[in-house]
């Protein structure tokens, strides 16, 4: 296992956490708590770079001590943490989001929508911005039927749907988009999908499978890479001071970001490849490792 950085030049680590920092079943083992708390005693920042929304992240945020600008619902939004104030959103377009909708109707497939704060009632300036008095605005999941997905992905992320009429909600009067929408299906649902998804939108949307079941649909414009700039600038970190793990194809744009990559050996192939080194399994705590090894 090597990298070319230098350990005294590297000022920040940014962790993807599914399949990368957390062990099987998202667990933050204690050995991960223990080496990345001793990367911020040598002063290094924590910077998390994921798909999952805010109110999934805080418990393992909170465990690590991470603060300011953190990157979810993959870059598209960045939040000052801990406070949630939102510094960044991306927004998907809401024809999108309907053509989406519409689909998960005719077909069936569970469909759930993350939808921005309303602006009234947030605080929120036309950027997406709160203002300083306004608080950490509240991003708000639905979907319109119950079911094993639903449920699944509140065991997985601790957020529970909110289970309602999608059509109505992206005509929300004032709504300019959303964070993203998602369909949670077996991967031989998702090959379906995706033929239908890639002819009507072609590059305009991002289209990621974040996780076996996870088929996200968001703003072109969205990417872990542009979290990471975005976050990196705020943080006055430069590229070569950084260095990004991840395991998923989502990652690949944190990877060209950041100065150095590191991906573990669970990571698909594409990714394994794409990066500067590539580390223990997430089940063998290999970040915990490599930073043990890295920083001695």
């Amino acid at each position: 296992m090597s990298i070319t950085a230098d350990p005294k030049s590297i000022r920040a680590l940014a962790l993807d956490l599914d399949g990368t920092t957390l062990a099987p079943g998202g667990v933050l083992t204690p050995r991960t708590v223990s080496a990345i708390k001793a990367c911020r005693q040598r002063g290094l920042e924590i910077i998390i770079a994921t798909g999952r929304a805010i109110d999934a992240v805080e418990p393992y945020r909170a465990s690590l001590g991470a603060a300011g600008p953190m990157i979810y619902f993959n870059g598209a939004v960045v939040a000052e943490m801990p406070g949630g104030k939102i510094l960044r959103t991306t927004l998907l377009d809401i024809k999108a989001a309907v053509y989406c909708m519409e689909l998960a109707r005719e077909t069936g497939v569970y469909y759930q929508v993350y939808f921005p704060p309303e602006p009234r009632a947030a605080g929120i300036h036309p950027d997406g911005i709160p203002s300083a008095k306004s608080g950490a605005p509240r991003i708000t999941l639905m979907a319109e039927k119950d079911g094993p997905e639903r449920e699944m992905y509140h065991k997985h992320t601790g957020i529970l749907a909110e289970l309602g009429d999608l059509k109505e909600a992206l005509s929300r009067p004032g709504l300019r988009g959303c964070v993203k929408s998602m369909f949670l299906a077996e991967p031989e649902v998702q090959a379906m999908l995706r033929p239908k998804l890639d002819e009507r939108f072609g590059k305009s949307v991002y289209i990621a499978r974040t996780l076996r079941t996870f088929l996200e649909i968001m703003d072109a414009k969205v990417s872990k890479g542009e979290g990471l700039r975005f976050s990196m600038e705020r943080r006055s970190l430069k590229p070569e001071e950084v260095i990004a793990f991840g395991d998923e194809e989502n990652d690949l744009p944190m990877f060209e970001a950041a100065g150095f990559s590191a991906a573990p050996s669970n990571a698909k192939d594409s990714v394994k490849a794409a990066a500067d080194v590539v580390i223990g399994s997430n089940a063998e705590d290999g970040v915990a490792a490599f930073l043990e090894e890295f920083f001695g």
